[in-house]
């Protein structure tokens, strides 16, 4: 019994740590301090982006002509089309997920997810005025988008977006500028 009891106190203990660790670094990378823009509408933000620049992550490693498509499902989600092709293994790849609003449907904060329960912030930071440029945070620092509605994207909205994300904390050593042909 005194065993038993041990090892449930050293387990408590050992995810105490783990717990405490965790939120320390999400702390130092998290954006949850970071604003999303207000007024949003979804109606205006849906349909095809070309993605102009990212933070390299697992699934978009090596690919360029990036794009992401929105269209709202019957329930009230909305259905979330990454495409791109990657050059490393020749071949076209797709990710079909859904997202839903975070909270206040006027706030560019939404929750993403490509593997079933499990969701990821993704929050519209910049936003222009005719819905033709988008800068997204993910949920921490290593996530990160330039989004566009045409394969480019004008240099000062590029150097604005920039600063932007500099301003906020943001190391961008290691963003790529997506090939877009």
């Amino acid at each position: 019994m005194k065993s038993r009891i041990r090892k449930i106190f050293s387990l408590a203990a050992a995810l105490c740590c783990i717990a405490s660790l965790s939120a320390q670094s999400v702390s130092k990378k998290s954006n949850a301090s970071l604003e999303p823009v207000k007024n949003f509408e979804l109606e205006r933000y849906l349909g095809k982006w070309y993605e102009i620049g990212r933070f390299d992550f697992k699934w978009e490693k090596n690919l360029k002509n990036v794009t992401a498509e929105y269209s709202l499902n019957k329930n009230g989600t909305v259905k979330v089309v990454n495409s791109g092709y990657d050059y490393a293994a020749q071949k076209e790849k797709q990710s079909v997920g859904k997202a839903k609003f975070a909270g206040n449907k006027n706030a560019g904060s939404l929750k993403v997810s490509f593997f079933g329960p499990f969701y990821s912030d993704y929050k519209i930071i910049a936003l222009d005025s005719e819905y033709n440029y988008a800068l997204v945070a993910g949920a921490n620092k290593k996530l990160l988008w330039i989004l566009s509605r045409t394969k480019t994207i004008p240099s000062d909205v590029k150097e604005s977006y920039i600063q932007t994300t500099q301003n906020a904390g943001y190391d961008l050593n290691g963003f790529a500028w997506t090939v877009q042909e």
